[in-house]
């Protein structure tokens, strides 16, 4: 399996979104989600579009096969710290169900925050080296757009969290 994490945050609550994503899905997926791209945009962005092109982004994606689980944790008095236990409780979940590969989006200078927080989950697993982990630019990896989309609409709840229910999966309160 492979995963794509983006993140959110709504008021003091961070929610970071894992899309998992079977490895024959992988080149369907990511080709569908480029061809949504209006001329001259690199990446989709859920927050940034208008609510109708929403509703059409999100119509089209949800009749593929792949789950986003949300982790929640509140961020009042650290974003960061929400998001490294966030994040370490995301990774060992993945771990269980044998992922192969994770794919953070980038956030530049922060990112060795992220590789230092699975490096320490993956130090006590016994499948540690059968597991690749990167930071992607979102603009390089479409599969990161699942993530972006289903962490804005559960974020924004009532009808966008109903609107893509057919994708999202577990939501994990952190603490």
């Amino acid at each position: 399996m492979h995963a794509f994490v983006d993140e959110s945050r709504r008021n003091d609550t961070y929610l970071l979104a894992v899309a998992v994503i079977q490895p024959q899905d992988l080149t369907r997926l990511r080709k569908h989600l480029r061809g949504l791209l209006l001329p001259g945009q690199r990446e989709l962005r859920f927050h940034k579009e208008k609510p109708a092109r929403r509703r059409l982004l999100l119509a089209s994606v949800v009749k593929f096969d792949f789950r986003v689980d949300v982790y929640r944790s509140g961020c009042r008095s650290s974003e960061e710290a929400a998001r490294q236990k966030c994040l370490a409780r995301a990774t060992g979940d993945l771990l269980d169900l044998r992922m192969g590969r994770l794919v953070l989006d980038s956030r530049s200078g922060r990112d060795r925050i992220d590789q230092l927080t699975i490096q320490r989950v993956l130090a006590d697993r016994p499948r540690r080296d059968e597991v690749a982990y990167e930071h992607w630019d979102s603009t390089s990896e479409p599969l990161l757009w699942t993530a972006d989309l289903a962490a804005w609409c559960f974020g924004a709840g009532g009808d966008w969290a109903r609107r893509a229910a057919p994708v999202l999966g577990a939501v994990i309160d952190v603490k």
